[in-house]
């Protein structure tokens, strides 16, 4: 009679620097520079320099050496979507995760027992990456970032519409967007080309090499133009997109009249739209609402739910709920705040 496949505790541990593979003597989306490490994405809390062994897609080492080109990893491995790697005992597979360009579940296989580790996700199509995927797994280990009830995120083109609809009311303004660098600043590009928004898209000397880098892996973002520089007129009535700081810093000041407007799931929380001066509050987030992280947890038929960071007591209560065993992880060192 074949041995039962091993309890995911005995081969998955929680570390100070986050989730330890044993069997594969590599952690994922560790806090610290460690000598191995597998890479859900490029956000900077995920990805962190300093590694000495990188794997990934390719296109987040690309990110990663875009943002750290000297401390990307000293060598770095790229691992296609749905291939397998034998990583000492345990077999490594990456699938979308729906987030951001070249963002991976990462599947773990070990004697017969699967772990599937999500960073972050969302279940919303997005046309500048590949969409999430659910993986039937053992152990399901998920963001819970928005993970409250209050959380039901508003289809993202119903925002575009009402910032369109704001430039049609007040075309003299300005409209200053501050979005996340990376990720967030190229889907709300896209989403108003595809709302038929064709006219320039003026952006903050931050936000161009990301959106250059999405470029170079054939995502279309139609006409871009740095903000920098141009006459004041030219930028009435116009988009203009920034990082989120910058639009509550004096660089904002020399738009003409600007309508301040932020993209984040967080715009949902009125407090905090007010506390950012936020005029126009766009409720686009890149991570699951609370209806879509149950649905995912129903998706991949996982017994067992472990919650890495977020709003984590909640969703395992509704696991619970919903027959699951289910538990915090409480790891540190992951920002709560999408566009932190």
């Amino acid at each position: 009679m074949p041995a039962a496949p091993p309890s995911p505790e005995s081969w998955i541990s929680v570390r100070p620097y986050g989730l330890y593979v044993v069997p594969g003597r590599f952690y994922v989306d560790p806090t610290r520079a460690v000598d191995r490490a597998v890479i859900t994405h490029g956000h900077a809390d995920h990805a962190r320099p300093g590694h000495g062994h990188v794997l990934a897609t390719a296109e987040t080492l690309a990110i990663m050496r875009r943002r750290y080109p000297d401390a990307a990893g000293t060598t770095q491995q790229a691992l296609p979507y749905g291939e397998t790697l034998r990583v000492g005992d345990v077999d490594v597979r990456l699938v979308p995760a729906g987030h951001v360009l070249g963002s991976a579940q990462v599947v773990l296989e070990h004697a017969g027992s699967r772990v599937v580790v999500s960073g972050d996700y969302k279940r919303r199509p997005d046309p500048t990456c590949a969409p999430f995927e659910p993986v039937p797994c053992d152990v399901f280990v998920s963001e819970a970032t928005f993970g409250l009830p209050v959380f039901r995120h508003p289809p993202a083109g119903q925002e575009i519409a009402r910032l369109l609809h704001s430039l049609e009311l007040f075309p003299e303004r300005a409209h200053v967007v501050g979005t996340y660098a990376l990720g967030k600043c190229q889907r709300v590009i896209a989403l108003l080309r595809e709302a038929g928004y064709d006219r320039p898209v003026y952006l903050h000397g931050a936000l161009t090499g990301l959106c250059a880098l999405y470029e170079d892996h054939g995502i279309a973002l139609g006409d871009l133009r740095p903000a920098a520089g141009v006459p004041k007129d030219e930028l009435r009535g116009a988009v203009v997109l920034a990082p989120p700081a910058a639009i509550a810093d004096r660089w904002a000041r020399r738009l003409p009249d600007p309508v301040t407007a932020a993209a984040s799931g967080w715009m949902r929380v009125r407090q905090r739209a007010r506390q950012r001066g936020v005029e126009l509050p766009l409720v686009i987030s890149d991570h699951a609402d609370w209806d879509e992280l149950v649905a995912t947890i129903a998706d991949t038929g996982a017994p067992e739910i472990w919650i890495t960071h977020g709003r984590e007591e909640a969703l395992v209560h509704q696991a619970r709920k919903m027959g699951r065993r289910a538990l915090a992880l409480a790891l540190v060192g992951f920002e709560e705040d999408e566009d932190a």
